[in-house]
């Protein structure tokens, strides 16, 4: 079994630079419910979005 892997993920985009807590954090504030198990979250840069799946079932988007 291979060792876990402490990664970390930055998304630079022109003169932002987002950090993966910070679009966790802008994916559950557009949720706005507590009830999140599973999150998925996909970026778009060329829209300026963030798209996420919140417990295999509930879509949405947040600007970048």
């Amino acid at each position: 079994m291979a060792a876990k892997v402490n990664a970390k993920i930055e998304l630079q985009l022109g003169d932002k630079a987002l950090s993966e807590e910070e679009l966790v954090s802008r994916a559950k504030k557009a949720y706005g419910k507590t009830d999140i198990k599973n999150l998925d979250i996909y970026v778009k840069p060329e829209e300026g979005k963030g798209y996420f799946v919140v417990n295999n079932d509930a879509t949405g988007s947040f600007d970048l």
